[in-house]
């Protein structure tokens, strides 16, 4: 990593802005995992054992227009009531988050009623030596994700005026080109934090330099969401492994019949492109040889296993089978390095969960053998968390998107913007 950390910079008596990722999940005010709250407290701890003048937190948490409006939507095709204000305080508030800060920490954090704005710049004024603030979800503001510069520049100028220096230890926002991520820190000194560090050097070695055998394994959905991805490992991966629902369309391009499974029709001739890539290229490209069918995507489903070519019409493949699970473990138990992003099968139906947990499992054992394995946030996140498994594996990312997007090649504005060494 060629950029400034905390580790760079002293913050003693200094006004300190940091951008958090704090974007955890919350049903009716009550946060449901709090592993991104914690994964900041390092840094958190650093500066503040520094005696600085104070602290601001700053951190978006969902997108309260985008998600209104969707609950909105889903409200009124089931006929029911919405109430946006108490959605968006249940939501998209920071008030829980505040809470439980403050009980790891083991001290008061305040909270400003906005990200900007008079009355939170009576707040900030106001704070005394050592005290912890946190914004206001930052995202209330357009100008956070503004479409026009200036728009985010505006905002940007406000926040910076609340410090002297800027960290950003929020990977998991790094992708966004946004007023608190990346803006802010053309005019601040501008440092990564521990966090921030920590993911740029797992997935940095596992994209520049990994030690071979370097294993990547692919699921979830859609190719759609992985297909850049896809495409930057196959040139440097020695085993691309590929599960989850995006296989049937795989299948659909090889001419099988899927039966009722995950089919992105639009996507079966970049499918085939890709297969025929990987041959070209003498890239091994495994996808799974067998997989469990049910009869509806129930959890309470009849079950099959059948070979992949012999899914029956009206049936759905929800997982990999056990001919592939002994494989795909075999290969990842072997490697140096291993990457891994979404699941291989409906891993939040229990009867649909165990090629998921058996790549955990194998990922683990790995790790074990002294390999590099580096779980790339999101589902594949929550799945080794289930599995128990989430401490037995090098690191877990906490950013799903910017992850994605570090693993494609794309650079990420949020890293860029700090001061290079």
């Amino acid at each position: 990593m060629n950029k400034k950390t905390v580790r760079d910079l002293n913050f003693t008596g200094k006004r300190v802005l940091m951008r958090v990722d704090f974007n955890v999940p919350l049903k009716s005010g009550v946060i449901q995992d709090d592993v991104r709250i914690r994964a900041a407290l390092p840094t958190i701890n650093y500066v503040l054992e520094q005696k600085p003048k104070y602290l601001i937190l700053m951190s978006h948490l969902g997108d309260p227009k985008k998600d209104a409006q969707k609950a909105r939507e889903k409200a009124e095709k089931d006929g029911k009531p919405f109430d946006e204000v108490k959605f968006i305080e249940g939501k998209c508030k920071m008030k829980p988050i505040v809470e439980r800060l403050s009980s790891l920490l083991g001290k008061p954090v305040k909270l400003a009623p906005a990200a900007i704005g008079a009355e939170t710049k009576a707040m900030v004024d106001s704070l005394k030596d050592g005290e912890i603030l946190m914004l206001e979800n930052t995202r209330f503001h357009k100008e956070e994700q503004g479409k026009e510069a200036a728009d985010r520049e505006r905002m940007a100028k406000e926040l910076a005026s609340f410090g002297d220096v800027y960290v950003n230890d929020a990977f998991g926002s790094a992708h966004r080109a946004h007023a608190s991520t990346e803006t802010v820190a053309k005019f601040l000194p501008a440092v990564g934090g521990f966090l921030m560090e920590k993911e740029l050097e797992y997935l940095g070695k596992a994209v520049s330099n990994p030690a071979r055998p370097y294993v990547a394994v692919m699921g979830g959905a859609k190719i759609s969401d992985k297909i850049e991805v896809i495409r930057n490992l196959m040139s440097k991966v020695d085993a691309l492994l590929i599960g989850g629902g995006m296989m049937f369309t795989f299948y659909k391009a090889q001419g099988f019949e899927i039966g009722k499974s995950l089919l992105e029709a639009d996507k079966v001739d970049l499918a085939k492109s890709i297969l025929e890539e990987a041959k070209a290229k003498n890239i091994r490209l495994l996808l799974p040889t067998d997989t469990v069918i049910g009869d509806k995507f129930d959890n309470a489903a009849a079950t099959n296993t059948v070979k992949v070519n012999q899914i029956p019409a009206g049936w759905m493949g929800l997982d990999i089978g056990p001919e592939t699970i002994r494989v795909f473990s075999d290969e990842i138990r072997k490697a140096k390095t291993v990457v891994w992003n979404g699941p291989m099968g409906v891993f939040e139906m229990s009867n649909f969960a165990k090629g998921t947990m058996a790549v955990a499992q194998a990922l683990s054992e790995a790790t074990k053998s002294g390999a590099i394995t580096v779980v790339g946030g999101g589902d594949s996140a929550s799945a080794i968390a289930q599995a128990g498994l989430d401490k037995a594996v090098s690191h877990v990312s906490t950013g799903g998107g910017a992850s994605l997007e570090f693993l494609e090649g794309k650079v990420l504005p949020g890293v860029a913007a700090l001061n290079d060494k």
